[in-house]
């Protein structure tokens, strides 16, 4: 937003009053409505009511770059299929990436202790799991810390490759998940000192994931809205911690969509506070010890 004072001739002065002027600038109804429509059609996020606030911090930038158009404007630019880079990037900064390593610990000691096992003495072609929802690699880096421990403690029993597929709709988180370099903070957060140590480099002020759990990995963009079919198929699917965000209708379709991308007996987790229940039937429970997944119904036709 430009903004011009013949009473503040200091640039730190200025500054600060743009900043101000931003900080104040309210969204109205109208708009909000607009843009959570706008969210939800290209990303399924569904933001809810009274969330000006969260949608004027993270697209402070975004404003600042868009010579004082209001939020409204912006839609009417999107939607005329104008600035198509700022949009991608609002969807982008709209974007929740919180995530840590072996989150919820769960789903790693039962792709350890369970589904590798099982697969480890039927398999007969590449495993493969995709990470849905990646954000910035640390689930899927797990998944490939966990497959090389089991693998340590059972070698010969993959004579084929496991590959993740990770995907994200962010395309900042994207490209730090493919360099693989975290800070200090993000290191620690789920990761043991073993780990750290065994798994990572130092790399100027940062730390790299060493190639051989990097080379098992591939990352790429991907909107969960979209079609899964250039993906494959998977063995195992993590999608956790992602359809909290979505509508009952989005859940569904995804989940059935996922369904599709599963081999027959294939597994899906899910976050603790995302029951399946209500969504979809293409699914049953399994209790293990460390806790839960799903596995796709075997469907038998009916004559």
């Amino acid at each position: 937003m430009a903004f011009k004072s013949e009473n503040h001739k200091d640039s730190g002065m200025l500054s600060s009053a743009r900043s101000t002027s931003l900080n104040q600038k309210e969204i109205s109804i109208a708009d909000y409505s607009r843009f959570c429509s706008f969210l939800e059609k290209h990303s399924g996020i569904l933001l809810g009511e009274n969330k000006q606030y969260l949608v004027k911090n993270r697209l402070r930038t975004i404003f600042e770059e868009a010579n004082g158009k209001s939020l409204g404007q912006l839609i009417d630019c999107f939607e005329r299929g104008e600035l198509s880079q700022l949009r991608a990037r609002v969807i982008d900064l709209m974007t929740t990436n919180e995530t840590l390593w072996f989150r919820d610990s769960h789903p790693f000691e039962i792709l350890k202790e369970v589904i590798l096992p099982e697969y480890a003495i039927k398999q007969t072609r590449p495993l493969r799991i995709w990470s849905a929802a990646s954000s910035t690699g640390q689930e899927a880096y797990s998944i490939s810390i966990t497959v090389t421990e089991y693998l340590k403690r059972n070698p010969g029993s993959f004579p084929h490759q496991i590959e993740v597929v990770a995907t994200d709709i962010s395309q900042t988180a994207i490209k730090q998940a493919k360099e693989g370099r975290y800070d200090n903070y993000e290191i620690i957060r789920g990761l043991n000192t073993q780990f750290q140590q065994q798994y990572f480099v130092q790399d100027g002020d940062k730390r790299r994931i060493v190639d051989a759990i990097k080379q098992r990995v591939r990352f790429q963009p991907l909107n969960l809205l979209q079609s899964y079919s250039l993906l494959g198929q998977f063995d195992v699917i993590f999608c956790r911690n992602v359809l909290i965000y979505f509508s009952n209708k989005v859940k569904s379709d995804i989940l059935s969509r996922m369904a599709r991308s599963l081999k027959p007996g294939g597994y899906l987790f899910l976050g603790g506070s995302e029951p399946i229940a209500n969504y979809s039937d293409d699914y049953e429970m399994i209790r293990c010890k460390q806790g839960v997944v799903y596995r796709l119904k075997v469907k038998t036709n009916l004559i």
